[in-house]
């Protein structure tokens, strides 16, 4: 086949996240598929941005064709963030020709966070007869309404709900990272027979491959802690509000009497006040370092003893989690701590570490004392060995590749 994945922020282990759409577009390729992922060329949540002369470019990564659209940097979630995704959809209009290079697509994937891609993917799928399958990242506008605290009727807000619905409608297949949209759709009317859940995984390439060493600032900074005898629980990956850090950094400052300290690695908007609450608070144990490249991250969690991973309450994620941190972790063989109320727990269906009540800093504290105190090394070992075990026999990308295709295939299309 001949796929087309448009992706906004699709990214790779040389630029930084997305990874997702890299994994599945290259375990396609593997398979004999010729993919494109067109994506822009600025994305807040890469480490590195692709260079781009003119308004595109184009690279192949490991097989993978992409195509990078020209459009402007910004910083934050504000208007500049809104003109980025406008510059997109009007660069993939612009340069259909370029994008597709003389491939006729037989199916065409429109990939969220945000819903817009769906209307260059709708009218290439509609002038290629291709199929046209919406993939649910993140449920917006709902998650703008629950997480970042918008109103429902603010303009932005109706507006992305009119896209969301026309891609529901006009979808072929709808794919989601979490496990039961099939539930939201039926609340909002939709057809939930043209859901599927295929979630996020792991590659068994990075089992195999030997992790980069740590960068020697990351080194010296970890043995201080050690030879403090510091029991260090981690966390790696954005400095966000969806990220729940707060609860962390207060948690650390409840533990500052302890030998506990966390280290908490990454870039994000709230990473300044984070670090001025720790310091408010006095918790010297809050560590924070600069993000690393992804051949990095497995040597950084291979030196501690448990990772964090947090969430607020929220009505939204009863419709599931599918965070692809929590994969690296489990795959890290370490312990989590995972404050959550979410319609899935693959902490607890895995028992690969303690789950506790989320946005709580006592009962984060409480969590992290059982575990440095009250469990054993060899205790904390085997909670590792059955995470990794899990994504290890149900979530490689390999198997979940195949999956996609399979709940596309099975899809009627739609006469446009």
């Amino acid at each position: 086949m001949n796929i087309l994945l448009i992706n906004h922020y699709a990214g790779s282990p040389k630029y930084g996240m997305e990874y997702r759409p890299y994994y599945l577009a290259r375990e396609w390729v593997r398979m004999g598929h010729n993919v494109t992922i067109a994506a822009a060329s600025f994305s807040h949540l890469r480490i590195q941005q692709p260079g781009v002369d003119g308004d595109w470019s184009e690279e192949t990564i490991d097989g993978v064709r992409y195509v990078w659209l020209k459009t402007p940097a910004y910083e934050g979630n504000g208007v500049g963030r809104v003109f980025n995704m406008l510059a997109f959809n009007r660069q993939m209009r612009r340069h259909e020709a370029e994008v597709l290079d003389g491939v006729k697509p037989d199916a065409v994937i429109a990939s969220s966070p945000h819903p817009l891609v769906i209307y260059p993917a709708r009218r290439i799928a509609a002038k290629y007869e291709a199929k046209l399958v919406f993939e649910v990242r993140d449920l917006w506008p709902l998650s703008l309404v629950d997480v970042g605290g918008m109103s429902r009727w603010h303009p932005f807000v109706m507006w992305l709900q009119r896209v969301e619905n026309y891609a529901y409608r006009r979808a072929d297949k709808i794919v989601s990272v979490l496990p039961k949209v099939d539930d939201y759709l039926r609340e909002r009317g939709f057809d939930a027979g043209k859901f599927a859940c295929v979630p996020n995984g792991i590659d068994l390439d990075e089992i195999a491959a030997s992790p980069e060493s740590l960068p020697d600032a990351y080194a010296s900074t970890i043995a201080r802690l050690k030879a403090e005898g510091r029991f260090l629980v981690g966390y790696v990956g954005q400095h966000s509000l969806s990220n729940a850090l707060d609860s962390l950094v207060e948690s650390a400052a409840m533990l500052k009497s302890s030998n506990v300290a966390l280290v908490l690695v990454g870039q994000g908007p709230e990473k300044s006040r984070l670090e001025a609450k720790a310091k408010e608070r006095g918790a010297d144990n809050a560590v924070f370092l600069p993000p690393v490249p992804k051949k990095v991250v497995p040597a950084i969690l291979a030196q501690m003893d448990a990772l964090f991973l947090g969430w607020n309450r929220i009505p939204l994620y009863r419709y599931g989690i599918s965070p692809n941190k929590l994969m690296d972790y489990m795959l890290s063989g370490k312990p989590v701590i995972h404050a959550v109320d979410a319609g899935n727990d693959l902490v607890a269906d895995s028992r690969c570490g303690v789950s506790c009540v989320p946005a709580n800093p006592s009962a984060i504290a409480e969590s992290i004392r059982w575990l440095a105190t009250k469990c054993t090394a060899e205790e904390r070992a085997a909670m590792g060995q059955r995470g990794t075990q899990y994504v290890v026999e149900r979530l490689t990308y390999a198997a979940l590749a195949r999956q996609f295709l399979d709940r596309m295939d099975d899809a009627k299309q739609i006469v446009r």
